[in-house]
């Protein structure tokens, strides 16, 4: 079963993506804010995209962009 996973984290998207997830729609508000949307594999209940997202959490992949987050709040202040 197929489905979508929403998010607005510019990161987490492209840990999806880059964990072979596909994307279906990426825009920015007029706010500023992103929009995501991912397809899921839904399987026995349990979506593909929420256990990746914990395993983003849990990689060096979350320490590099908060490491390239910090260097850009370092030059642009």
């Amino acid at each position: 079963m197929s489905n979508v996973f929403t998010t607005s984290d510019l990161a987490l998207a492209a840990y999806l993506l880059t964990k072979g997830r596909r994307l279906i729609v990426a825009e920015k508000s007029s706010s500023g804010r992103y929009h995501f949307e991912i397809e899921d594999d839904i399987s026995q209940g349990f979506s593909l995209c929420n256990r990746l997202k914990i395993e983003f959490v849990n990689s060096e992949f979350i320490k590099f962009d908060n490491n390239l987050k910090m260097l850009k709040k370092m030059i642009y202040s």
